[in-house]
C-alpha cells in the first residue's frame, strides 16, 4: 500500500504507472481516444495519495488526450474522509478497496459501467473471481471481490455476483511481506515469526499504520503458532487484545527499533542497517537497492498481506467531465499506464494490453519470474536488477498466488486503534 497506504514515496521512485498510440492520426486510426477534448480544457480533478500521482502519467495523457489531469494530494484516511464529506470536491478518486465499506453505503460514488470500459472483461479475475492461475487465493481481510461489484449505478450496497458496475477499476496492486537485510542477516528467512525473533532484538521495526500494522503482526502471530484467526481483516476484541499484548510484550523486550509511518523512513532504517528486518513496500525495497545495498523483499511460507487500489467516480460527475473520466480509465487500461507500473515491481489491472508495451526481457523478469537477461531498469533508468537476477518472490502467479489476507477495516476499527495506540505509546 498501502498498500496499502503509502503516503509519502520520493520523486524518483513514486510509485507508479505508463507509450499509447503517439499523434492524433494515430489515436484518430485507433478509434481509442476521441481527439475531441483539446479545445474543451477538460480539467480532471484526482483525489489520491500522492503515491499514486505520478505527474509522467498525466503528461502522457494530455498529450494523447488534451485532457488535464489535476492531482489533489492528501493522505489515505483523508482520501475516505473528501469522499465521504465533500464529493463534489474531485472527478475521479484513486482509493484502496478496504476503503468501499465506508464510502459506497452514503452514496458518494457512481457505480462504474462496464460497457463504458473498452478492456473490462480483461481484468484480471484476482479482482473479479479471487483466483490466480485458475486457483483461488486467501481472502481473508477485504479481498476486491467482495466489494468489486455493485447492484447498480445508483447502489448502495456491494453486489454478491458479477454485475454491469463496477465500484472502481482496478489501478495498481501487490502483495507485501518483510524486507531484509540479507548480508547483515546472513541465514534464510522464510517465516513472519523472525520479525519477533530475539535476534533480531533492536534491529527490527513495524509499519505503524494500525490497519496494516496489526495485519502485520497477525500474520506473525500466527507464525509463532500463538493463535490462528479465522479473519485477521476482522478480528473480535478478545483477538485485537492478544495481537496488541504479543506485541506490547516484544517492544517492552526491545524488539523494536523503530515503528515507521513515511516511506522514506523505511527506507533509511533498511540503508542505514539500524534495521535487518522490517515491515517493507516492494518500492521501499527497490529504493535500497538503487543505493547499492542488499535488500530482499523476502517470500515467506505463511504467504503475503495484499492491498489494492482503483478508480470510482463520484456520483454528481455528468456531462464532458464524467466523459473525460471514462476516457482517462480506457486510457489507464490501454496498456502505456499498466507497463509503467509493471516496471516499478506493482501489478496492473490488464494483464494483456501492459505486456504489449513492454519488452520481452522485461516482461520475463518482472511477470514470468525468469534470471534478467540484462539488466532491469525503472522507468526513471535507476538500475533495479542486474543481468542474472530473478524478482524477488518470483512470478505473478507465485506472488499473487500466495495472498494470506488483504487489507482491511475491522468492524472494531475504533477499539482496534485505540488499542493500536497503546501499542505505540508503551
Amino acid at each position: 500500500m498501502s498498500d496499502s497506504l503509502k503516503e509519502a514515496a520520493s520523486g524518483a521512485l513514486s510509485v507508479h504507472r505508463r507509450s499509447v498510440l503517439k499523434g492524433t492520426a494515430g489515436i484518430l486510426a485507433a478509434g481509442m481516444f476521441p481527439a475531441i477534448h483539446a479545445q474543451e480544457k477538460i480539467v480532471l480533478r484526482y483525489l489520491g495519495t500522492a503515491v499514486n500521482q505520478d505527474k509522467e502519467i498525466g503528461d502522457k495523457f494530455k498529450a494523447d488526450t488534451g485532457i488535464e489531469i489535476q492531482y489533489v494530494a492528501v493522505t489515505t484516511d483523508d482520501v475516505t474522509k473528501r469522499a465521504v464529506t465533500a464529493p463534489n470536491s474531485f472527478d475521479l478518486i484513486d482509493t484502496e478497496y478496504f476503503s468501499l465499506k465506508n464510502i459506497v453505503p452514503t452514496g458518494n460514488l457512481k457505480g462504474i459501467d462496464t460497457k463504458r470500459i473498452k478492456n473490462a472483461d480483461k481484468i484480471t479475475s484476482l479482482f473479479t473471481t479471487g483466483m490466480v492461475a485458475g486457483k483461488a487465493v486467501g481472502d481473508q481481510g477485504t479481498a476486491p471481490k467482495k466489494t468489486i461489484y455493485l447492484e447498480g449505478e445508483k447502489s448502495k450496497v456491494f453486489a454478491k455476483s458479477p454485475t454491469q458496475y463496477m465500484s472502481l477499476i482496478p489501478t495498481v496492486y501487490n502483495a507485501d511481506t518483510l524486507g531484509i537485510r540479507p548480508d547483515l542477516i546472513k541465514r534464510p528467512i522464510s517465516s513472519w515469526a523472525e520479525l519477533l525473533n530475539p535476534e533480531f532484538k533492536g534491529k527490527a521495526a513495524i509499519l505503524n499504520i494500525p490497519s496494516i500494522g496489526i495485519m502485520d503482526a497477525a500474520m506473525v502471530v500466527e507464525a509463532m503458532g500463538i493463535y490462528k484467526y479465522p479473519d485477521k481483516g476482522n478480528m473480535t476484541k478478545k483477538e485485537i487484545d492478544l495481537t496488541i499484548k504479543t506485541l506490547i510484550d516484544a517492544k517492552k523486550q526491545g524488539q523494536f527499533r523503530s515503528l515507521w509511518k513515511d516511506f522514506n523512513e523505511s527506507v533509511n532504517l533498511m540503508a542505514s542497517g539500524e534495521v535487518v528486518i522490517q515491515s517493507m513496500w516492494s518500492p521501499a525495497v527497490t529504493a535500497v537497492r538503487t543505493k547499492g545495498i542488499a535488500c530482499t523483499f523476502q517470500p515467506l511460507k505463511e504467504g503475503y498481506r495484499a492491498w489494492a487500489s482503483g478508480f470510482g467516480l463520484p456520483a454528481t460527475l455528468s456531462g464532458k467531465k464524467l466523459d473525460g473520466a471514462y476516457e482517462f480509465i480506457n486510457w489507464f487500461l490501454d496498456g502505456w499506464a499498466g507497463a509503467y507500473l509493471n516496471r516499478q515491481g506493482y501489478y496492473s489491472a490488464v494483464l494483456e494490453t501492459a505486456k504489449a508495451k513492454m519488452e520481452p526481457y522485461e516482461w520475463a523478469y518482472w511477470m514470468e519470474g525468469k534470471p534478467a537477461t540484462q539488466d532491469i531498469k525503472s522507468p526513471h533508468g535507476d538500475l533495479l536488477a542486474k543481468k542474472g537476477e530473478v524478482r524477488d518472490g518470483g512470478s505473478y502467479e507465485a506472488r499473487m498466488g500466495g495472498i494470506a489476507c488483504w487489507n482491511a477495516v475491522m468492524d472494531e476499527n475504533t477499539y482496534m486503534v485505540k488499542k493500536w495506540n497503546e501499542f505505540v505509546a508503551a
